[in-house]
């Protein structure tokens, strides 16, 4: 099956057109953030004060890249587990989030706030940071410069390989592969 081609910002009728086991290839702006920006992003908007990029159609990669090394854009850009960024997330689709980038299971509650603001989640190959990097052309700190590297990126990607985990009707890729190799007694 051929990857699907999207590029971001992210529209409603882009992404309720994806299913979990999609391979997408990512091109666009993506933002890269962590555990301390999302708590930040979300204190934020709990204040009423602005944010450092409006989220409408936009999608964060959970990550914390280590620093480039001569001549390259960025060093090693591997994902980091989404469960971590769970108890922000919801907010953030709230606030028109439509895309999250990460490796590993999410909870319940964010896989119903998918469904709810038409979001999905997308897993990114953990273990493979260096070949990932390859797929980011350029690379700024946008806010929380404090934080290192886990501050808020701002990444131009191009045909970044992501495969949908969670879709917009609550399908779920983890739990399906499950399903289909279990063996019945």
């Amino acid at each position: 099956m051929e990857p699907k081609r999207i590029t971001t910002p992210l529209t409603d009728e882009v992404v309720e057109s994806l299913r979990a086991g999609d391979q997408v290839l990512l091109s666009g702006v993506i933002y890269g953030a962590r555990d301390a920006a999302h708590k930040r992003i979300v204190e934020a908007l709990q204040k009423g004060e602005p944010l450092p990029v409006d989220l409408r159609g936009q999608v964060i990669y959970y990550v914390g890249p280590t620093p480039a090394k001569p001549g390259q854009v960025i060093g090693s850009a591997g994902p980091t587990t989404s469960s971590r960024m769970d108890p922000y997330t919801p907010l953030l689709l709230q606030h028109g989030l439509k895309g999250t980038i990460g490796k590993g299971y999410r909870s319940k509650e964010v896989i119903e706030a998918l469904k709810k603001y038409k979001a999905v989640y997308f897993a990114a190959t953990g273990g493979a940071g260096a070949l990932i990097a390859r797929r980011i052309k350029k690379s700024e700190v946008i806010a929380y410069e404090d934080l290192g590297p886990e501050a808020l990126f701002r990444f131009e990607v191009e045909d970044f390989p992501l495969i949908v985990i969670n879709d917009t009707l609550g399908n779920d890729l983890y739990l399906q592969g499950v399903m289909q190799y279990r063996r019945n007694p």
